[in-house]
């Protein structure tokens, strides 16, 4: 063989650009490269072989991450060449040790060249060695500090130091490379929380926004403390005695951020959205719900966390009791209310919808009981399919075509659904 291929790799004399051929070698299908043989495929060997086929065999083991000596073999032939012969790696991606898991130390094999794999190459390689579960995989951000984290866990009582990390599933069982849960504790965490207030039910008139970002438990704190500024107090009377009531539970906020929190997909870019308005506050995170799961699954308490270590991280700090009560608390501060809360989930998102209880009090004075278990059926169904028209209401419920017409009228009234159309047009859609 006279001429490179993508599989064989000729370079004159040794230099760490054969680092770079060895990882593409590795991250592809594997392949040879040949020290002391020039680009037009003729052998001028090396002067001192022995010494160069050591600084060879020592730099490939340093200078690559991870460990890929195990898939080398290097030879030295009869003129003053040396072969290395690299399978495709099991753990890949590797990369160079000084650069990180970026793509200027990342290679790929590509034709005749090694090329820098890119950001989409790099994930894909971390997915098929690392798995599905995102929090799990390599982070392609390893330079991480955790100030914030340190001291949320001092706050709490917990330790945390590099003897935890592998138990938290802050670094890889078999390494000591750090992984996306620990990217999104860190103070280098990229995903942010946005809340904006608005000036009208539609959500059009900005009044005012915030983003918050930093590690997750910074977010966490700086968006609940946040959110309270806007939890207005209301007074009343009962004869002398004044009796104040804020807008909603301060529970209610504070389990509604951990659940978009907690639950939200890492493996998307986008922020959690919160809204506010004089009505009422929706959390919106990415990430619907996974496989099997509906939104009577989970109003009733049934959980199943995407990100499992991380739900076990906020449950060893006492963030959160345990899988799926938090959203059943909600349900439960809200039992008294005229309107209760709402969730609704997309494909690939999840909202969270906690009414102003002041607001919904005021328009509903004479409302003597709270949202029927009839009612909050026809809401889910809604928030679900978009819509729901009569005969929906009474094939859902079993009930006739009087009470099903009574019972919307009821809704109406207590502005839990809106009507759009007429005649066979008709459907209820949610305010």
């Amino acid at each position: 063989m006279n001429f490179e291929t993508e599989n064989i790799e000729f370079e004159a004399q040794f230099t760490e650009v054969i680092y770079k051929e060895v990882i593409a070698f590795a991250n592809t299908d594997g392949g040879v490269v040949f020290v002391g043989i020039d680009n037009n495929g003729n052998a001028v060997g090396l002067a001192d072989v022995d010494q160069e086929y050591t600084r060879i065999t020592n730099g490939i083991r340093d200078a690559i991450v991870p460990d890929v000596t195990m898939f080398v073999r290097f030879s030295i032939q009869d003129n003053r060449v040396v072969r290395i012969a690299v399978s495709e790696g099991s753990n890949k991606p590797y990369y160079l040790k000084g650069k990180g898991l970026k793509p200027n130390g990342v290679y790929v094999r590509q034709g005749t060249s090694s090329v820098p794999a890119s950001p989409a190459q790099i994930r894909q390689m971390i997915k098929e060695s690392d798995g599905d579960a995102f929090e799990e995989m390599r982070s392609m951000e390893q330079n991480l500090s955790f100030e914030v984290a340190a001291n949320a866990f001092e706050k709490y009582g917990v330790p945390f130091g590099k003897e935890k990390y592998r138990a938290l599933g802050i670094t890889q069982k078999n390494d000591e490379l750090f992984t996306n849960l620990a990217l999104i504790i860190s103070d280098q965490c990229a995903h942010t929380t946005k809340v904006a207030v608005f000036g009208d039910d539609s959500n059009t008139t900005f009044k005012d926004n915030k983003e918050f970002g930093g590690s997750i438990f910074a977010q966490l704190e700086d968006t609940f403390d946040y959110l309270m500024l806007c939890n207005r107090t209301k007074a009343s009377f009962k004869g002398l005695e004044r009796i104040e009531k804020q807008d909603y539970p301060e529970e209610a906020l504070r389990e509604a951020l951990l659940n978009a929190i907690v639950h939200r997909d890492y493996s998307y870019s986008g922020s959690i959205i919160i809204n506010v308005n004089d009505e009422r506050i929706e959390f919106i995170s990415i990430g619907g719900l996974l496989p099997g799961l509906s939104t009577d699954d989970i109003r009733i308490g049934i959980s199943q966390p995407r990100n499992k270590n991380l739900a076990e991280m906020f449950h060893r700090l006492r963030l959160i009791e345990s899988y799926g009560t938090g959203i059943r608390r909600i349900y439960k501060l809200y039992e008294n209310c005229p309107v209760q809360p709402v969730i609704e989930a997309t494909t690939n998102a999840f909202k969270m919808v906690l009414p102003n209880m002041n607001a919904m009090t005021a328009a509903a004075p004479n409302q003597a009981s709270p949202v029927t278990a009839q009612m909050q059926k026809v809401l889910d169904y809604t928030s679900e399919h978009g819509h729901i028209t009569d005969e929906e209401v009474q094939s859902l419920l079993g009930i006739k075509k009087t009470r099903a017409f009574e019972l919307m009228k009821q809704m109406r009234n207590m502005g839990l659904v809106q009507r759009v159309g007429r005649g066979a047009e008709k459907k209820y859609l949610l305010n």
